[in-house]
């Protein structure tokens, strides 16, 4: 029997980790207290999108990032607070190959679409809209959060084609997370203790009412202008589509990739770009589509940029193409919106533009260049591939840090003032704004982080076999992991000799889905994944798993561990650093 990517934790699960990791490390999923956001009480960073306030402009793109409940949670904790939940299809039960997330320098996947079902995706939206809502109540975080957290959205994602999206199954999605309040009360009672006092609490039942539609690389115009329109007029939603950098079209992107920014050893296809949506005809959809949202009194926009679709010629993972992310594909993404508002100019909501259409963002945005890409007047800036390198969903402060950083020095007060500041800037310094401004910048002085020789230092390595216990503690294996699926664990008083080192590294497998993030960034030879102590909660996945694989078992407040075939032998070194002070993060467990 096919065994599922991933199998989600309760809501019971998620919040009894919560708690007694907070109680006994002052972390939550590993994420350390000193990266929790604390909003500056006299600056404002708050954007509005699709007229929607958000505390923040930033936060993690439809991607590994926002598939979990969990995920979610820690990057609000980080300071998200506008989330690209991951994309939902019809087609709910892929086989995607492993491993399926290359980030050594610039970023590469075949991991296209979610690896839950439609139902399992209602829940873990939901258990992370609740978990939001008490975490920003709860006592003991007040004094990392700060007296207002502000406010935060979802925006839900749906692809591929008007069929999949018109289902029962896409259509129950959308309605769900319009109107939450049945799945809230189901699970209500999972909320355990020192959270109970929630049970009774009045969740806002309206989780998502924007949308942005993902297609797939080759999707006919007439399509993406069908779906659209079916997702404006039959669920009322504010729709964003998202465009592919193929956009700019094969001759241009060749000569940016190859000839400007000296990436050899990517490989495009013309087929890519023949079968994509042209220039022309997506000016001609946008204005359409424009004109239509305005009609119904719905607002839509475009969001910069999907991945790019290349030629696996690197190997490292399966299948036979790829999709391209990070620093390159922010200079594609950059030159595609100028070109979009030479043509269309009073289109965008915008500075300088005037516009009433969105634009989001998502392409190779970094700590170094945030600032610039959000002073263009996109929102939200959403990213994937930088909170998949070392320091993971800890990367979120460090670029609200600069942000505030920049609007102080400017004497501003406001995101919006700093933003409306830049873009006199810019104008004064010859350019049309600030967008403009960038882009000449990114290619041209400022090229440099966006090369294939700025971005060619590969991940540390060290000489050395990574063994089950006992390695260079690093940490990387945890903070890289997209879905908490890793433990920090110390080796209690006595065995840290015996076993080799002061920390221990466990994966909760159910939560591990294989992706090899965390073989990428481990400096020693070897898999963390398959190598380091697999900790199992479903019964079902434990039977017959392979390697060092060890079941969690709860017999009523306590939990036994039994250990795989061939495995009894470490058993009393695991239950050891599991029972430390320290030890499993994890209580109320349901199985």
């Amino acid at each position: 029997m096919k065994q599922p990517a991933l199998t989600p934790m309760s809501l019971t699960a998620i919040l009894g980790r919560i708690a007694n990791e907070w109680e006994t490390r002052g972390r939550i999923f590993d994420l350390p207290s000193a990266r929790i956001w604390q909003p500056d009480p006299d600056i404002d960073l708050s954007v509005t999108f699709a007229g929607r306030p958000a505390a923040t402009p930033i936060g993690p793109a439809a991607g590994p990032h926002t598939q979990l409940a969990q995920n979610i949670v820690i990057a609000w904790l980080g300071g998200a607070r506008i989330f690209e939940l991951k994309t939902v299809q019809v087609l709910d039960d892929l086989d995607i190959a492993r491993p399926c997330i290359d980030a050594q320098t610039i970023g590469y996947n075949i991991e296209w679409s979610q690896e839950l079902s439609v139902p399992e995706s209602i829940d873990e939206y939901v258990k992370a809209w609740m978990i939001i809502e008490i975490l920003k109540r709860w006592e003991p975080l007040s004094g990392h959060l700060g007296t207002d957290t502000g406010p935060h959205i979802f925006d839900m994602s749906v692809g591929y084609d008007l069929a999949g999206i018109r289902s029962p199954k896409v259509a129950s999605f959308i309605e769900t997370l319009k109107d939450a309040s049945e799945r809230i009360d189901v699970l209500r009672p999972q909320i355990p203790e020192p959270f109970t006092a929630f049970q009774d609490f009045e969740f806002p039942t309206r989780i998502a009412d924007t949308v942005t539609l993902s297609t797939m690389h080759g999707c006919p115009p007439d399509e993406i202008d069908s779906i659209a329109r079916h997702l404006t007029d039959d669920h009322d939603l504010d729709v964003v589509v998202k465009l592919n950098p193929t956009l700019l079209g094969f001759d241009a992107v060749d000569s940016l990739l190859h000839e400007t920014l000296g990436y050899d050893d990517i490989s495009l296809s013309q087929r890519t770009f023949d079968d994509d949506l042209q220039f022309d005809r997506a000016v001609g959809l946008i204005t359409d589509l424009r004109s239509h949202a305005d009609s119904m009194g719905r607002s839509f926009g475009v969001k910069l940029t999907n991945t790019l679709e290349v030629n696996n010629v690197r190997g490292w993972m399966p299948e036979d193409r790829m999709y391209m992310s990070g620093a390159p594909l922010h200079v594609l993404a950059c030159s595609i919106l100028d070109r979009l508002v030479t043509v269309l100019p009073g289109a965008f909501d915008l500075p300088g533009q005037g516009g009433t259409s969105p634009v989001t963002f998502s392409a190779g945005v970094t700590r170094s260049n945030v600032v610039d890409t959000v002073a263009m007047g996109v929102a939200p800036v959403t990213m994937s591939t930088d909170l998949l390198k070392t320091g993971g969903y800890g990367r979120l402060k460090p670029m609200l840090k600069a942000l505030t950083a920049a609007v102080v020095a400017s004497g501003a007060s406001t995101l919006q003032e700093w933003r409306d500041a830049s873009y006199r800037d810019a104008v004064e310094a010859g350019h049309r704004d600030w967008l403009q401004q960038h882009v000449a910048n990114i290619t041209g002085e400022g090229i440099g982080p966006y090369t294939m020789e700025g971005n060619a230092k590969l991940p540390r390595r060290v000489d050395a076999k990574l063994q089950m216990w006992g390695c260079t503690a690093c940490n990387l294996c945890v903070t890289v992991c997209p879905n908490g699926a890793f433990m920090k664990l110390p080796s209690p008083s006595g065995l840290a000799d015996e076993i080799g080192g002061r920390w221990q590294y466990l994966v909760v497998v159910d939560l591990c889905n294989e992706c090899g993030n965390c073989m990428t960034f481990c400096p020693e030879e070897g898999d963390p994944a398959q190598i380091k102590p697999k900790l199992y909660l479903d019964e079902s996945r434990f039977d017959n798993a392979p390697g060092q694989a060890f079941h969690l078992v709860r017999s009523g407040s306590d939990v036994s561990v039994t250990a795989a075939d061939g495995w009894d032998d470490q058993l009393g070194t695991l239950v050891e650093v599991l029972a430390g002070d320290q030890g499993l993060p994890i209580r109320g467990i349901d199985l």
